[in-house]
């Protein structure tokens, strides 16, 4: 798979982007040697998914179907789309449109596309260029591509998919990165029992093959058309049906070998709450978890493997029930943003459908207002991506609940459990059903340790009836273990005297290594710092006449459980040695933490020997070479107390020899990314955290400040920077004087 960064590094010549941010930061203009060089700033994949941020669907639009020529947008009800459309969608805060287009209904019998079809296309994409908005361009109910042969139909399919992908890339290859493609919309095997999940029995293998070249005839024929941005346009490519909610259908994705290749999902999650037959009025604690599981797979199926990844499609239909739906779309773009991918609200203006499970309403496309009831949903949302404390990318859900448990090991072991299960698979979807009372987990959790996807567990009755599924309230990410709530099981199932077995179902593919019963999470909302333990000395001391005194002194312990860090200089070790001193038979854990694309850890742990010493080894030989700082850092300490079934936590200490705190002082002067060079990168990188500092911060701040150096860091640093870029100064002579940079101006 093409290593995609994630940084916020773009490749950079002198861009037309940074002599702009000059001029926003009062820089003196530099002359014409530099213009000479100019060339385009270029984002990387993720950097557009991240400022795409939010998204609006122009729906049931120009993908109707039913009526012939440019008539056809019109077919469903929804009139012609006007500039006012998209400048009303650009004021309530989107950033981002996708023009669902349906295209084989506008080809002629040499499969030519119809000029007028495609130049009403191309007017509606400059109705968002002319708000600086990015655009989804994709090929959308295709029936060519969904139908019931769809494993058998390759060849013709991948001939008319390259024939209409080939026209669309000629017609806007001058538009720049903000033009995204997509592949196809929902490619399936329409009308047969697994067109929109994987029944037991489909041809899972040859879908997901199908899938995977028509992705790639897509990636080559549009990379195959000559344009400024060929190479660097992001393209996206959905899995099977484009579900983002099976994770074994996203699993089957195959993204081309190409760093600008995002995936393309769909999610209308919670499903029940949001077009299903469930209960609407309220977004309850089990919805909410259910989604978390959902938007987290996503998440671990694509961001965490290095893959962009855009929610295409996404709403919950208006039953009436404003509220809950708010509380949904809070819960559902906090997620997201979190995990790092934008979503596109799909709005289809069906309001007063009779199938209230499609009433998308949110744009009144009449009067291109917006809908009072619904918009409250939008302004939901949008609150979300205005509120700072939630931070694009982080890795968990900045609100997310987190409970501490007992170790597994110490629970009650349900037997038999343990395999390799996969959910597509006929009689592997699960574990065998293993007699279980709710007496024997009533007012506990049940824990499946596993790998893979997320379980969930299937409960009967003792006919093998009443068939009834839960997923885990909590999952512990770092151990692999998801807990189940006996409250949850109790609520899902209803009277608990007539459950009888369970099974652990496959969500996707799934290891489960064991499950147990256990005492039931303690809720860590926000996690408070042990107080400081004492010890207790008692002193006998004899006096000369024989008489004995006892003295009993409490010592203070001044342990606070926080983390623990250790900077170290990397000098290119394989290896890394340190040396943990604490209580015997404690079990200790952290990382070792450094920042290249992103923050990253190498998760390390082990148990105190009875000396009080642990002698940890950590492989940093994937630590990438530009990577000179680390930090070693402790999480936890806590011994197994068998009487109590508690974990205590326990002081240790953290050393490595006589290793030096490390310092920016030996840095390259110029070098303020710290990659290694002193580039044109650097300047921008001072540019951005001059203009932005709450996104871009500076640790090579000795290596940052090369203009009058102690004055700290300013836009005349990343001048110097600029001037050592075209030659007019050495990257030897830094830091310099500003009295030395006037001159050179002046030249």
């Amino acid at each position: 798979m093409y290593n995609k960064s994630k940084g916020f590094k773009r490749i950079v010549s002198l861009s037309a982007a940074a002599v702009c941010m000059m001029s926003a930061l009062n820089f003196a203009p530099l002359n014409d040697k530099m213009s000479a060089d100019a060339a385009d700033d270029i984002m990387t994949a993720f950097e557009i998914t991240k400022n795409m941020k939010i998204g609006w669907n122009y729906g049931n639009s120009l993908d109707a179907v039913g009526k012939s020529g440019l008539d056809s947008e019109i077919a469903w009800g929804n009139p012609k789309a006007t500039q006012e459309t998209f400048d009303a969608v650009k004021a309530k805060g989107f950033n981002t449109v996708r023009l669902p287009t349906t295209w084989y209904q506008h080809l002629d019998a040499s499969g030519k596309i119809d000029p007028e079809w495609m130049a009403r296309v191309r007017e509606v994409v400059d109705y968002c260029y002319k708000n600086d908005m990015y655009v989804i361009l994709n090929i959308h109910h295709e029936e060519w591509i969904n139908r019931p042969d769809f494993d058998k139909a390759y060849d013709e399919m991948s001939a008319q998919l390259k024939n209409i992908w080939k026209q669309i890339a000629e017609e806007f290859k001058d538009y720049d990165q903000h033009l995204i493609f997509e592949g196809m919309n929902e490619p399936r095997a329409a009308g047969t029992d697994y067109e929109w999940w994987l029944a037991p029995g489909a041809p899972t293998e040859k879908l997901f093959e199908v899938v995977n070249k028509l992705n790639q005839d897509f990636v080559d024929t549009v990379r195959s058309v000559e344009s400024p941005y060929k190479d660097t346009r992001l393209l996206s490519c959905p899995p099977y049906c484009a579900s983002g909610s099976d994770i074994n259908m996203m699993s089957g994705l195959k993204i081309p070998n190409d760093p600008y290749v995002a995936a393309s999902v769909h999610a209308y999650s919670p499903y029940d709450f949001c077009m299903g037959d469930g209960n609407h009025n309220t977004f309850s604690e089990t919805y909410a978890t259910d989604l978390e599981g959902i938007l987290k797979n996503i998440r671990k199926t694509f961001i965490d493997n290095n893959i962009p990844v855009i929610l295409g499609e996404f709403s919950a239909s208006n039953f009436n029930n404003t509220e809950a739906r708010c509380e949904w779309a809070t819960a559902y773009i906090s997620l997201a943003k979190s995990y790092g991918f934008p979503c596109v609200l799909w709005d289809n203006d069906a309001r007063g459908n009779s199938d209230q499970s499609e009433a998308h309403d949110y744009l009144d496309r009449d009067t291109n207002t917006w809908y009072e009831d619904s918009g409250q949903v939008i302004d939901a949302m949008m609150a979300v991506h205005a509120d700072d404390s939630i931070v694009w990318g982080a890795k968990d859900f900045t609100t997310q609940k987190q409970y501490k448990h007992d170790d597994i090991s110490k629970g009650t072991e349900i037997k038999n459990t343990a395999g390799d299960y996969d959910s597509s698979v006929d009689g592997k979807e699960g574990s065998p059903a293993q007699i279980i009372k709710f007496a024997e987990f009533k007012d506990k959790d049940i824990a499946v340790q596993y790998k893979g996807g997320d379980p969930e567990l299937a409960f009967m009755d003792a006919d093998w009836g009443g068939w009834t599924t839960v997923k885990p309230y909590y999952i512990d990410e770092k151990n692999g273990i998801a807990y189940f709530s006996s409250d949850d099981i109790a609520n899902a199932w209803g009277d608990t005297s007539t459950l009888n077995s369970v099974i652990i179902r496959a969500n996707g593919k799934t290891t489960v290594i064991k499950s147990a019963i256990v005492n039931k999470g303690v809720l860590v909302d926000t996690p408070e710092k042990p107080k400081p333990t004492g010890t207790t000395t008692t002193t006998q001391t004899t006096s000369s006449n024989g008489s004995t005194t006892t003295t009993t002194t409490t010592v203070t312990g001044d342990f606070v459980f926080d983390v623990i860090k250790l900077p170290v200089e990397l000098k290119g070790e394989k290896t890394l040695k340190f040396t943990i001193e604490g209580t015997a038979t404690a079990s200790v854990g952290g990382g070792i933490c450094y920042e290249a694309d992103e923050w990253t850890s190498i998760d390390w742990s082990g148990n105190v020997g009875k000396d009080g010493k642990l002698e940890v080894e950590v492989d940093v030989s994937k630590i990438p070479a530009s990577v000179k700082n680390v930090e070693i850092q402790i999480w936890w300490s806590n011994v197994w107390n068998s009487e109590t079934k508690t974990s205590t936590d326990t002081p240790a200490k953290l050393s490595i020899g006589s290793a030096p705190k490390p310092t920016d002082s030996d840095v390259k002067a110029g070098d303020a990314n710290g990659d290694g060079e002193v580039s044109l990168a650097d300047a921008v990188f001072i540019m951005q955290a001059v203009a932005n500092p709450d996104e871009y911060t500076i640790t090579n701040v000795n290596a940052a400040d090369v203009v009058n150096h102690g004055d700290g860091i300013t836009s005349t640093d990343a001048l110097a920077i600029q001037l050592v870029g075209i030659s007019l100064l050495s990257a030897e002579d830094l830091p310099t004087t500003s009295e030395v940079i006037d001159a050179l101006l002046k030249k």
